[in-house]
């Protein structure tokens, strides 16, 4: 006996690619429909008028996306022998084994199109989710995930204008307390060494470094002398080290962007027969032996266990099929001193 469209609907399980060919659509629309996305008002209305012919339910389509996909998600970090992203890593680690959910750790290496290749095996392999650092403000791509409404929660650094939930530091106050510190302890010629052109947490501690300077004084957030770019490495922090140091009149002071950089400006200042406090170091993340060098090093500590967490936490909600609005969880970084900032008279 032959089933009208209807009866058909009855008898079996509804899914997202059955309304999407009985409203015309892709079935990323459909999933953007029911998720908040961006769709016109006509193919809104063509798609909850299939939905509704058929008896397809909103809480449904979670029910067929989780069945469609594994249960894995994928976490996309820059750099996995930063103790930050491993911190990290552990804290989405901990908040999926909660649920039935696995984790994939790939490395990116800042590497955009590595990074790419990651975004496509996610895709390919249908992942119920990711969670990306991403290599690059403006050059990481995470619209084919969205498109096809796959869950995406941006971590620690952001890219430009895209339509995810993100949770994040806040780079800009990190910045600016570690340098307003640097200026109370009496140092004066305070440079910046800083990650790279484009990446979201460069531009956003260097930006509170000088916003610091600005608010210590005419001109002294406008010479970019004492600013260099490096690669959030301990090479990079090195070299820049090295090259302010060659300067007329060095910096008294360094506020370095991250901790891997942090070892190569020390090891630069040893090579120079500097040591702080005389130059003073303050690193934008604390390292597990910070407090026990000696002179013990001045840092901002950062939630970056609780970053994860929070990421995960997020994810898993979309996954679970919430339609709420896009979320931007800010999470507030904590100044540490110690004595590598104790002021330029410990020279």
């Amino acid at each position: 006996m032959d089933l009208t469209h209807s009866e058909r609907a009855r008898t079996q399980v509804v899914t997202i690619q059955d309304v999407a060919r009985a409203a015309g659509v892709s079935p990323a629309t459909v999933s953007r429909v029911f998720n908040g996305g961006n769709v016109t008002p006509a193919r809104v209305q063509s798609v909850q008028q299939a939905a509704a012919a058929l008896g397809f339910a909103p809480n449904r389509l979670a029910r067929s996306l989780r069945k469609q996909r594994s249960s894995v998600i994928a976490l996309l970090i820059p750099d996995i022998e930063n103790p930050f992203f491993t911190s990290l890593a552990r804290g989405v680690e901990d908040a999926a084994q909660r649920t039935s959910l696995s984790v994939v750790l790939c490395n990116s290496d800042e590497d955009t199109d590595k990074e790419r290749r990651y975004l496509e095996v996610a895709l390919g392999e249908q992942m119920a989710g990711v969670i990306v650092a991403a290599a690059s403000q403006d050059e990481t791509d995470l619209g084919p995930l969205i498109a096809r409404g796959v869950p995406v929660v941006a971590v620690d650094r952001r890219p430009r204008d895209a339509e995810v939930d993100a949770v994040r530091l806040d780079d800009r106050h990190g910045g600016e307390a570690a340098t307003r510190h640097l200026l109370r302890a009496g140092y004066r010629r305070i440079a910046c060494i800083t990650g790279p052109q484009g990446a979201s947490t460069s531009e956003e501690r260097l930006a509170g470094h000088r916003e610091a300077l600005r608010a210590a004084g005419p001109g002294r957030g406008a010479d970019d002398a004492y600013v260099r770019h490096a690669d959030f490495r301990v090479e990079g922090g090195r070299a820049a080290m090295r090259d302010l140091l060659s300067l007329p009149e060095p910096p008294d002071a360094v506020f370095v962007a991250n901790n891997l950089m942090t070892i190569g400006v020390l090891d630069a200042l040893r090579e120079a027969g500097l040591t702080p406090p005389g130059t003073g170091v303050l690193s934008f993340g604390d390292v597990p032996w910070a407090s026990l060098v000696r002179p013990s090093l001045s840092a901002v500590e950062l939630p970056s266990y609780e970053l994860g967490r929070t990421a995960a936490d997020l994810l898993l909600q979309r996954i679970e099929g919430g339609a709420a609005p896009l979320q931007t969880v800010v999470l507030r970084t904590t100044l540490q001193v110690r004595e590598s900032t104790g002021g330029p008279a410990g020279r």
